[in-house]
């Protein structure tokens, strides 16, 4: 068992009942809106989204919803890596954008996991033209049949500063987290996100803070403790 699936390893642990927290704190954020597509990001890279992406996936899947998370960082994605499955040349996103057609077989590109409910679209090869990729007609229409399969999907997307990726996939997305570092973020990166954001007419959900210490208790040093669903909120350094 992965040990970056720690509602898995530790179910009982106060990082799982942060998850679940976050989970029923989305809910309430979109009780007169549809809650189907949530997207996953940070300002820069080593911030934990891809961690918090998984984790939440299995929270969700918990109330026997059936998740899809989307590996959408299809430069430098992890998600095959801690749900271990493989990322074959043959499959996954990119290649599944590429060759969309209504009558595709999704099953060639999308992986079972061993967590029940959870099913994984890892990126596939790195496309040399990511952006393009993931605005196009094909990935629109891709996304909207997925959403008909399935009860929820995570976008687990790459970093927001220095690429546009994220911001392309907010088009699908219900909801935007922003998940940040502890005593790592700088609140101007933190800024810089929201501007972003703004100029692509997204809303920003809310803002996971990870790496959060808990007092007299180091393993919990690596969780998620706060969501905010004011993103007006600031962390401090």
């Amino acid at each position: 068992m992965s040990t970056d699936l720690m509602i898995n390893v530790h179910p009982k642990s106060i990082f799982s009942e942060s998850i679940k927290t976050i989970r029923t704190n989305l809910a309430f954020s979109a009780i007169d809106n549809t809650m189907k597509v949530i997207l996953n990001t940070s300002p820069q890279a080593g911030d934990g989204k891809s961690f918090i992406t998984a984790n939440l996936a299995i929270a969700y899947a918990q109330e026997n919803k059936k998740v899809l998370v989307i590996d959408c960082d299809l430069r430098k994605g992890r998600q095959h890596e801690i749900f271990e499955v493989m990322n074959v040349t043959s499959g996954g996103y990119s290649n599944l954008i590429l060759n969309y057609k209504e009558d595709i077989k999704l099953k060639k590109y999308i992986m079972e996991t061993n967590n029940k409910n959870i099913d994984l679209l890892p990126t596939g090869p790195t496309p040399p033209n990511p952006v393009e990729l993931l605005g196009s007609e094909n990935n629109k229409k891709l996304i909207e049949r997925l959403k008909l399969l399935y009860d929820i999907i995570i976008l687990d997307c790459p970093p927001v500063l220095g690429l546009s990726d994220s911001l392309i996939m907010t088009k699908y997305s219900d909801a935007n987290v922003i998940v940040v570092s502890n005593r790592k973020t700088k609140i101007e990166n933190l800024e810089r996100t929201k501007k972003a954001f703004t100029q692509a007419n997204a809303k920003i959900t809310g803002v996971i803070i990870n790496r959060a210490s808990v007092k007299d208790n180091s393993y919990y040093s690596y969780y998620s403790d706060k969501y905010y669903t004011d993103s007006n909120k600031k962390k401090r350094k």
